[in-house]
This record gives C-alpha cells, structure tokens and sequence, in this order.
C-alpha cells in the first residue's frame, strides 16, 4: 500500500543531480533528504513553509520522493483560465495571458546569447524613462532614423548642401560630405 503524506519544507538542498528536501508531515514527523521529482526542463528551489506532497511507495517511509512543492504566499491568483505563469517570491513573474501576449515583470532582465538575438514583429516599443544604451562597436539601420524634428538624410541633404556667406561672397559646399 502506497502512502501519500502532506506536508511543508523545513529544508533543502539543491546541490545534488536531485534536489533533496526536508519535509514536517501532518502529524509532526520529519522526513529528511527526501527526493523532489521535478517535471523535465523545470527547476525551483521551495522556500522553507512551502508546501509538499509526498509518496512513500509500498508505505516505506525510508525513501520516499515529492512528487509537487507550492506555495500560497506567492502564488499568482489573479489567473484567467487556460493562463499559465512562472513566479518567485520576491515578485517576478512570466505570465502566458490569453489573446497569445507573454507578460514579464522583474527588477533587471539578462539574455546572454553567444551568437545573436533575433527580434521578428511588424512594431517594437522601447519605453525607457531615463535612457537607452548601446555598447557596440557598431550600429546599423537598414531604414531610417528619425528623431523629433527630421531624419538621418534629411540632416545629410542638408549638411552636404549647405554654403555660407562670407565677406562678399559665398563659400563652396563642404568638401567631406556626410556619407
């Protein structure tokens, strides 16, 4: 006979190929270096209170595994139907709201890729409320670059046209044209 206990994490360690956990089941006992089966792909590390449940095959208590650990303090509520989100304690999430639109949410946002990054859309919005930085060598447009008042050849036609009066007479247009 399996037995199923419910419990909450008093420990855990994730430094071995499976993480291990310390689980205080109902009724007060605690079971240590217990296995958490996690799905492929996916990893977490419980907060201590998070909640367990556990399988002891053929009700032996001496290697059981857990098999799901959640946590209602921090647990997004306000999950449409079909909605899927990642979350942590501190307030980050990934939410796959419906209508197909991913929201993010965190303090920094990293991507390390090696060779490229590859946005495809019809329209990309940066909102930046006190700049926007670009360390690299170079940057390209393949289109046109426009601020407030005019665009990148418009200032070009402009600059490579442009003379000025002097003493009776008016200078050439520049020699180093703006290419």
């Amino acid at each position: 006979m399996n037995l199923v206990s419910r419990g909450y994490i008093t420990f855990s360690n994730s430094a071995s190929k499976c993480q291990t956990l310390q689980i205080k089941m109902s009724g007060g006992e605690q079971k240590s270096d217990v296995e958490h089966i996690e799905p492929y792909g996916f990893t977490s590390r419980p907060l201590d209170g998070a909640e367990a449940v556990a399988l002891f095959l053929d009700g032996d208590k001496s290697h059981g595994v857990i098999l799901a650990a959640g946590d209602r303090r921090y647990r997004i509520t306000s999950l449409k139907q079909g909605e899927v989100a990642i979350y942590t304690d501190e307030g980050d999430y990934i939410i796959f709201n419906r209508n197909n639109e991913i929201n993010v949410k965190t303090k920094k946002f990293i991507v390390n890729a090696d060779d490229a990054i590859e946005l495809n859309t019809k329209n990309l919005i940066v909102n930046a409320s006190s700049g926007t930085q670009f360390n690299t060598p170079l940057l390209k447009s393949s289109g046109e670059i426009e601020d407030k008042t005019s665009t990148i050849s418009n200032i070009r036609t402009i600059y490579n046209g442009h003379t000025h009066n002097e003493t009776n007479s008016v200078t050439q247009t520049p020699n180093q044209l703006l290419e």
